[in-house]
Parts: C-alpha cells; structure tokens; sequence
C-alpha cells in the first residue's frame, strides 16, 4: 500500500470518513519511525526535531455563545454541579429537528488547565454537531493554579453525570454520550473515557447515583503520559509544576494524571488527532496512547496533520487536512460510534 501523508493509523480495517484518507500503517518522516507491515501498532515513538517555544499558546475567554444560525437553540449558563462552593457552569447547545432521545457530547476547551473557557476553540464542531442532531454540552471547569489536578477532571465527569441525572429533560439518550477536547482538553477528554470509578477522580460535584463513563472519545493534541519527559523551556517546565503539584516524571502523581495509566480492555473507541510539527505537545505522546489502546483491543484511529503546529495552528503552508475536513472527520466519528 502506497504510504501518503496526512498520516492515518487506525487499529482495525474501516472505511473512513468524509475526507477519504487511505488508512496506513505509516508514520509520516516529521514524526518518527514506521512500524513493520503489516502489523497494526507502532513499534517506535515519534520524535519531534522542532525546537519548543518558551510558553504554552492558550485561549482566553471568548466574546459570547457559539453562533448557531438558525441550526438550533442554546441554553446558557446552567450550573451542572457544584464543587469548593464553585458553581460549575455549561451551555446546552440543542438542534432545532431534535431526535429525543438525542445523542449527547460534551466539549472540554484547552488553555493549559488554567485559561480557556466553555465558549472558545469549537464553534466550527458545535456548528456540523449541532446540524446533525446531537446536543452538545460546553462546560467549564476549574482551573489552575487556583485549583490543582484532579480538580479539572473531577468536573468534567461530574458534567457527564449531570447530562445522564438531567436526560429526560435535555431528551438525550444516556447510554450514548460522546467527549471531545483539544490540548488540555484532549487530556481531560481521555480521561473520561478511560479513567474509571475506582481512579478516584469522581469527586463530590454530585449525581454520585450516575455513571461518569463516556462512549466515544477524540482527543486532538492532548497530553497521554505526563511521565515522559517535555522540554524544561516549554510544557513541563512551564504547566506541569502549576497544575499538578511536581514535575518529577517518577511521581505517583503524574502516573495516575496520565491517560495511559487507565487503558483496559472495555474503553471505548478513540480518534487521535495530532499536528506533525506540534512544539507544544509532542506527537509521540498521540502516539503512545494509540499504541497503549490498540494493546488493549480498543478501536482507535491516529490521524497527524501534515504542516500543523499545536491546535492545527500554521504560519506558513496549509494543513492538510484541512480545518474543515477535520471538522467532518471527527462528527463522522461520533456518528459511526454514538448513533
């Protein structure tokens, strides 16, 4: 099979999406070693040769709601739990043609676990979601340094117990939630799909009767294993210490923090999506968490994006592929999966 970038690694044979990438078991050159055909898994971690910047990019609040246009109708500023006395707030975002019971998916927003909040990096997917019947929950949640980890992914599951303790009335189907995040939100986002009861990340927000677990995930450009080491001048030296307490890779803390500490054999399926030439966050850490889940007999697909920085951000050529066909790629997962 002729290799081609963008680089798709998926761990079963499927048709894919919307965009029509030829699935390969290939990692393109800008990220690393190829596995041996034709086994499904990698045999060797990406690297990254581009030099990391001094801070992290982050997103600040946004403006306002995301813009529906006639697609559908919002509900602003629910409190979904509760935690430290903190309201935790979420936006309902709800189809005009509403199939009840409606799957739901809940988008977690990046910023480096400290900035960033429900209403910036996705009116692009709320839009496409939106306009093919899901709700979509856009949460917040609390964020460093004010609060330290698990803080961020204790609100988070208490979103998705909230959505199940609240189905009847927001007319989603709770057995199919689906998650969605991009950085730190990619983090959080695989950590509900794989991190279970008994990791101790529940909390006490509320709706302890309900179930956190979720039915999907894409991660896009999340950290998998904070074990691994990151450039002192960038992600580790910077974030790490602020939102987790210590930077040291052999600690307890940062192995429990970890995606890939939770994979087991009943997680749900997994889109990966990473930017070649990320020097914020490292493709081999995509990389990993593909290769931990597909050990594991887990349904995942790795797709990296040829030209792309951290969040698909580019100064110079294209992406490819493109904003928009990644828009596609990721709803045509959640309806291959959700629906």
């Amino acid at each position: 099979m002729k290799a081609i970038v963008p680089t798709k690694v998926t761990s079963k044979p499927r048709q894919t999406s919307l965009i029509g990438l030829m699935i390969i078991l290939h990692l393109a050159s800008g990220c690393g070693a190829e596995p041996a055909a034709p086994t499904p898994t990698i045999t060797a971690e990406p690297t990254v040769t581009a030099s990391p910047p001094t801070a992290i990019p982050t997103e600040g609040p946004s403006d306002g709601p995301y813009d529906l246009a006639g697609l559908g109708s919002v509900r602003l500023d629910i409190t979904y739990c509760t935690a430290d006395a903190t309201p935790l707030i979420m936006d309902l975002y709800l189809p005009t043609l509403l199939p009840a019971p409606a799957p739901a998916l809940v988008y977690i927003h990046g910023g480096g676990w400290s900035r960033g909040d429900r209403r910036s990096g996705a009116e692009q997917e709320v839009r496409e979601m939106v306009a093919r019947g899901y709700v979509v929950a856009a949460v917040d949640y609390r964020l460093a340094p004010e609060y330290l980890f698990p803080a961020q992914v204790e609100d988070v599951k208490c979103a998705v117990r909230h959505l199940r303790a609240n189905a009847v009335e927001y007319q989603i189907d709770r057995s199919q939630i689906g998650a969605w995040g991009v950085s730190a939100g990619g983090h959080l986002a695989s950590l509900l799909g794989l991190a279970d009861a008994n990791a101790g990340f529940e909390g006490d927000g509320g709706y302890a009767d309900e179930s956190s677990r979720v039915q999907a995930v894409v991660d896009v450009c999340g950290p998998a294993d904070l074990t691994q080491p990151f450039s002192p001048s960038s992600f580790q030296g910077i974030m790490i210490r602020m939102v987790f307490g210590t930077a040291d890779p052999s600690s307890r803390t940062l192995k429990r923090a970890s995606p890939v500490a939770h994979v087991s054999g009943d997680d749900p399926p997994f889109l990966i999506i990473h930017g070649q030439e990320d020097t914020v966050v490292p493709p081999s850490q995509s990389a990993i968490l593909f290769r931990r889940l597909t050990a594991a007999g887990i349904p995942a697909d790795l797709i990296l994006v040829e030209n792309a920085d951290h969040g698909f951000q580019s100064d110079t050529k294209a992406i490819d592929p493109s904003r928009l066909e990644l828009t596609q790629t990721i709803v045509d997962f959640f309806d291959e999966h959700l629906r």
